[in-house]
Formats: structure tokens, C-alpha cells, sequence
């Protein structure tokens, strides 16, 4: 059995925080603990120590992405948090529509997309309200998240019959391609519609030329402590069009004495 000592967790922790916004607390140890075990094992590392001084000496990254890929949770599942959906079909898209009618530009940005269920719910909830004038408009939305095992499952795009049971039943038809009894393939025409990319959110810059008019970030920030999710939210606030929108998960809350972001709802705020 793999043993972690306190001052092998402590450096792990800085490390992970550091670089990646990431704050495992001390209580997490026996967690990183299981999720380790078989990766030191099978490598025949004799200590963590080993492993984690390889990780550091890999110039190619892809020792740190599979730390990443074990020690990230993303769990997500169509539709939720439904509220937020609802909310952007019947408020901000007819707004958007109005504003950017003679550009035809919508940017939107799902910020840890996981296994992809969010930002195709987007695409497809846009596909319904542009309809036949859908090709006039440029809607293709950016989905980012640090786990490459995450991004794999969402570039894929199969997911079984049970979990896209909630959908819109014409959503099912029109939107999905059944592979077999248990799996179904999300359609070429939603799936054109979202760019997935490795990013980290903890990047001291963010690299994008254009602002989003929505920001879609749920479910991240509980990992992360108060003055990281500070940074995080104040560069959200920065490449927000005025007038735009951020998204966060129901668990997590904003300091609002701290952003220039105004409260519209739970988890829903907006730039002026």
C-alpha cells in the first residue's frame, strides 16, 4: 500500500495549487492516496517521492496531464443545473440576437466542459432558436477543461441511452445518432458546433483575441481556494463583452464587493 507522508502531500498540494488553482486540503490526503496507488505501482516508483520527482523531470507534459486525469473529478450530466439552460434560451439569447443582429457573432465560452454534456446542450438549445438561420450566424462554441481524459470523452461524443433520457425528446431524434441498444453519438451538426481545448484556468494570461458574451464556469471553483477563485473571476470579468453574462455552479457563490459583475440570480451574474 502506497504511503504518502505529510511533508510528500504538502508538496504535491503547493504544486497542484501553484500551477493549477487546485487546493487539495489535508483531508484529501487518503483520496489522492487511491487514486495514485496503481499509476506509482505499475510504473514501479518505490516511493511518491520517485514519482513525483519523474513528473517533474518529463519535459514532454504528459506525465503531469495523467497526474491531472487522476487527480480531477468530472462528474457532470445533461442538463444540469436546468435553470441556468432555461435561462439562457428565454433571456439572454433573444437578447444576444437583438444586439449582435448585424454581426452574427455569438461567443461563448463552457469553462471545464468535463465530458462535453454542457457546451452540447448550448449548441443544441442554439440550434433550436436560430433554426433555419443558423448558417447566418457564427455560434460555435469554445469548451475548455485541464483533464485530457475528459476532453477525450467529449470530442467523442457517445453517451448512454439512460443519460440522455432527460433530453427534449426531439432533441434525441434530431441531435443524436443511436450506435447501439445502450450508446448514442452526438450528431456531426452539433458537434461542428463546439471547439474543445486543453486550458488552464489558473493561466496567469488569457490568450483570446475576442470577449464572450457568455461565460459558462459551474462546478469548478469549489476546488479552488478564495483568492485563486478572486484571480479567476476578475479575468472572467475582463474578457466579458458589456452587457454579458457568467454562469457559476449553485454550490459556489462571489464575493460581490470584489468583481465588477452584477447579481442577476443564483449563480447568474452580468457586466454592465
Amino acid at each position: 500500500m502506497l504511503n504518502i507522508t505529510e511533508k510528500e502531500f504538502k508538496k504535491l498540494a503547493e504544486y497542484m495549487k501553484k500551477y493549477y488553482g487546485i487546493n487539495f486540503k489535508p483531508e484529501k490526503k487518503s483520496l489522492v492516496i487511491g487514486r495514485l496507488q496503481n499509476i506509482i505501482s505499475q510504473g514501479n516508483f518505490d516511493s511518491f517521492s520517485s514519482y513525483f520527482d519523474y513528473i517533474q523531470a518529463d519535459k514532454t507534459g504528459e506525465a503531469v496531464k495523467t497526474l491531472i486525469n487522476k487527480l480531477t473529478t468530472n462528474h457532470t450530466f445533461f442538463m444540469r443545473e436546468s435553470e441556468h439552460f432555461m435561462y439562457f434560451k428565454d433571456k439572454i439569447l433573444p437578447y444576444l440576437a437583438s444586439v449582435e443582429a448585424s454581426k452574427k457573432d455569438l461567443r461563448i465560452w463552457s469553462a471545464g466542459c468535463s465530458s462535453g454534456e454542457e457546451p452540447y446542450t448550448l449548441a443544441m438549445i442554439m440550434a433550436d432558436y436560430f433554426g433555419a438561420n443558423k448558417g447566418f450566424w457564427d455560434t460555435r462554441i469554445l469548451a475548455t477543461d485541464i483533464s485530457t481524459k475528459a476532453l477525450e470523452k467529449a470530442i467523442r461524443g457517445v453517451y448512454s441511452k439512460e443519460s440522455i433520457s432527460v433530453l427534449p425528446k426531439h432533441w434525441q431524434l434530431n441531435y443524436f445518432n443511436r450506435l447501439n441498444d445502450k450508446e448514442y453519438a452526438i450528431s456531426d451538426e452539433i458537434k461542428k458546433e463546439v471547439i474543445f481545448r486543453r486550458f488552464n484556468l489558473n493561466s496567469a494570461e488569457f490568450p483570446f483575441r475576442k470577449k464572450f458574451h457568455v461565460i459558462f464556469c459551474r462546478n469548478v471553483m469549489i476546488y479552488f481556494d478564495a483568492e485563486t477563485k478572486r484571480k479567476l473571476i476578475n479575468k472572467f470579468y475582463e474578457i466579458t463583452e458589456p452587457g454579458g453574462y457568467l454562469f457559476i455552479g449553485h454550490s459556489e457563490s462571489i464575493n460581490r464587493n470584489e468583481t465588477g459583475y452584477k447579481y442577476v440570480m443564483p449563480a447568474l451574474y452580468r457586466k454592465e
